[in-house]
């Protein structure tokens, strides 16, 4: 297992490089056939106003698929604990799911997904504080999957949503979580009004 670790605003020491080595390998150990590399990133937040300021996050790859999980306390061990412990429970949810891949059917993604409107609040009584400006931008591979794969993928990155381009129509769409259970799929439509797609007369 190729291990690599990163540090913010923290210095990764020997002993916190040794702690982090041996909380994943115990974390990792019953799917190191699988697993190829697992990336780790500390960080401690330099705002006073931030009461849990340790995080950690970590991101497996396993088989291809990306595994992620982060968790923020007021120790750096205790986050490397609780993420470590999170990371096993998402391996092994994956694992199980890959054991029964074979007999499951797009059938059952049917039921699961809702195919309806998308609703106008997707938001629900969350507040939604947008920066001004864009603060990073993430590149990623989009290899073609269906929407039973894309919702795998979404219950092992710890996100509200996944964005994947879809094989049946090589589009780009985005499952999320529902606010009231369940699951949504957004998908473009083309504007009926606009008989040319580009815009163009």
């Amino acid at each position: 297992m190729k291990l690599l670790i990163q540090g913010n605003n923290v210095t990764v020491t020997d002993a916190i490089h040794d702690y982090v080595e041996q909380k994943l390998e115990k974390a990792v150990k019953h799917f190191q056939n699988i697993t190829t590399k697992v990336d780790v990133h500390l960080s401690v937040a330099r705002n006073s106003r931030i009461s849990n300021k340790h995080k950690a996050e970590v991101t497996v790859y396993a088989n291809g698929t990306v595994i992620r999980a982060e968790e923020n306390s007021q120790n750096l061990y205790a986050s490397v604990d609780m993420v470590s412990d999170k990371i096993a429970r998402q391996l092994r949810k994956y694992k199980e799911k890959q054991a029964h891949k074979k007999t499951r059917t797009e059938s059952k993604i049917a039921a699961m997904v809702e195919s309806q409107p998308v609703e106008q609040d997707l938001i629900g009584d969350r507040t939604v504080k947008l920066p001004s400006e864009v603060v990073k931008s993430k590149y990623f591979a989009m290899p073609p999957m269906t929407t039973e794969e894309a919702l795998e993928q979404l219950q092992l990155v710890d996100h509200d949503f996944y964005m994947f381009r879809n094989s049946a129509t090589n589009e780009i769409n985005v499952i999320y979580f529902r606010n009231h259970g369940g699951y949504g799929v957004i998908q473009p439509r083309e504007d009926s009004n606009n008989n040319n797609s580009n815009g163009l007369s």
